[in-house]
């Protein structure tokens, strides 16, 4: 039996929804807004209380990142609170796998490598 391979549309689709997470993770001020929320839900005035722009300015933002799929909103009478969805970062990490398939392993080999060899120093300079 063949391995079943994504349709061209649902790889488009997957394509669609990892740019538009690149997108939204480009912008400095959406990363910040993303790492306030990490910790838990805040709502849109507490978000903006960390900037120095309009609340339409901090409002766009969060719609760029709802859009994207990185923050979740959740009503609360009149209040809206959003939160971090640590699932939309699955598409980033994949296509990164894809391009850098061991890159991680071998970067931890070197360092792991690089540790030995001055312990290893550091203890005949003991002796």
């Amino acid at each position: 039996m063949s391995p079943v391979r994504p349709s061209s549309a649902a790889k488009e689709e997957s394509g669609a929804a990892t740019n538009a997470v690149l997108r939204a993770l480009a912008d400095p001020q959406r990363r910040q807004i993303l790492s306030l929320v990490r910790g838990g839900e805040l709502s849109a005035g507490q978000i903006a209380a960390h900037f120095d722009v309009t609340q339409q300015g901090v409002s766009h933002h969060l719609q760029v990142l709802q859009r994207a799929g990185l923050l979740q909103e959740r009503r609360a009478g009149t209040r809206r609170l959003y939160a971090l969805d640590p699932e939309a970062l699955d598409p980033v990490r994949t296509v990164l796998a894809d391009l850098w398939p061991d890159a991680l392993e071998r970067l931890k080999r070197v360092v792991e490598q690089g540790r030995s060899k001055k312990e290893s120093a550091r203890l005949h300079e003991a002796e």
